[in-house]
């Protein structure tokens, strides 16, 4: 499904008239269906990972394989085209258009009104209450992450990133969030790569991630990685350094 090949990524640092490396070594392989958490410290290169998958960031050196395609030269749109979904840590809001529109757009077809309460109800939305909101400041966040991850599934995608999926939103609508993760992966709606702290998000992860000064730290099956994680001395060594923030 997806590889990364020797991924680097740096920046000119202006206050010290130097480059800074944020991503030095990125070696990872993503297969099909899979669900994958990527954690770690702040600063770690997790989201600046996220966005280079996506096209949003180019990579200083490395190879993009999508599907077996070497991506790593095409822009945000194109790989969209290819099936590749980018949510944000906060949504952003369209003034005037419904929730109905929103998917009509995602799905590139004017969609049957069954199909849209049936992309609302697997995320866990009552259709008659919210095909015909506008998506406005009266939506909570958690709602809006539902609606996006909803448009993500109108558009077929078959990779879907998340960054941190879990910010700015209440106990309520998380727990609500990780019903809608959990179905996505029991019912195999492609393959899910989400950025994440989150216990209950690494806890039905297949595959977890670690990412630490901008190096793989560990990677592997979750029955493998989360009590490493959970334990004493692995938080002590994956989570003690804390740089920038990403």
């Amino acid at each position: 499904m997806l590889e990364l090949r020797d991924i680097a990524f740096s920046v000119a640092d202006e206050t010290e008239g130097s480059t800074k490396e944020i991503l030095k070594k990125i070696d990872l392989t993503v297969e099909d269906n899979s669900f994958v958490v990527i954690t770690g410290p702040n600063g770690g290169g997790k989201s600046t990972l996220a966005k280079i998958v996506m096209g949003i960031e180019k990579p200083t050196r490395g190879r993009i394989l999508f599907k077996g395609q070497d991506i790593t030269g095409l822009d945000v749109h194109e790989r969209a085209r290819l099936g590749i979904g980018f949510a944000f840590q906060q949504p952003v809001r369209f003034k005037g258009l419904s929730v109905k529109d929103l998917l009509n757009l995602a799905s590139g077809r004017e969609m049957r009104k069954g199909e849209i309460c049936s992309f609302l109800s697997e995320v866990g939305l009552c259709a008659s209450d919210y095909i015909d909101r506008e998506i406005n400041a009266s939506l909570s966040g958690g709602e809006l992450k539902r609606i996006e991850i909803a448009m993500l599934r109108a558009r077929g995608v078959e990779l879907s990133l998340f960054d941190e999926p879990e910010a700015g939103i209440d106990l309520w609508s998380f727990n609500n969030l990780i019903q809608v993760f959990e179905r996505i992966r029991d019912e195999k709606h492609g393959t899910v790569m989400i950025i994440s702290h989150q216990e209950r998000i690494l806890e039905i992860a297949d595959q977890i991630v670690v990412i630490s000064g901008g190096e793989i730290a560990a990677s592997g099956p979750r029955e493998k990685i989360l009590p490493d994680l959970l334990s004493g001395s692995a938080a002590c060594k994956f989570y003690k350094a804390r740089g920038n923030r990403e």
